[in-house]
């Protein structure tokens, strides 16, 4: 008896279509195909009942392999605290190594700077002192006849007095 089968009293049926007035013989003969037709009605549900449960477990069980796979791509993703660590210490790492390149570099560059600084130094010292013996140079070429003038000797003279008035 499967859990869908309907209980059936076949001896009250078989009472009933004797009280109908049909033969015993056919009643016993109708009762017997109702309750083959019944059997394999109950063996029809309970063979859908079974297909349609390994369905819905095969379903789950795709759902729930199909959840851990997601669930497990996303914990691959996920770093554990130890690789964080490490990823950590590696930076940290990094960026001491490119503290020191930084100050290595910026101390060549001071250097470096400082030299073309003393040679721009010098050269503008030796091309100044170039300008001054040109300058100096043409000077003595050329030279420009400069003649002293004394200044002429003042007289004091007093006003003269104001003229008189005329009458």
């Amino acid at each position: 008896m499967s859990a869908t089968t309907v209980p059936f009293d076949t001896l009250a049926f078989v009472k009933e279509l004797e009280t109908a007035g049909i033969l015993p013989a056919h009643a016993e003969a109708q009762i017997r195909v109702l309750t083959t037709v019944a059997r394999q009605i109950d063996t029809r549900v309970d063979e859908l009942a079974a297909r349609r449960e390994k369905q819905t477990e095969e379903k789950f069980d795709t759902l729930s392999d199909r959840n851990d796979q997601q669930v497990k791509d996303r914990l691959d993703g996920l770093a554990t605290r130890q690789e964080l660590a490490v990823v950590e210490a590696n930076l940290k790492r990094d960026i001491e190594s490119n503290k020191a390149e930084l100050k290595r570099d910026i101390k060549e560059l001071e250097v470096n700077l400082k030299r073309d600084l003393k040679e721009l130094e010098l050269r503008m010292v030796i091309k100044l002192g170039a300008m001054f013996l040109a300058a100096f140079g043409l000077l003595r070429l050329w030279p420009i006849p400069v003649q002293y003038v004394p200044p002429a000797a003042q007289e004091m003279r007093q006003p003269a007095p104001p003229p008189a008035p005329a009458h």
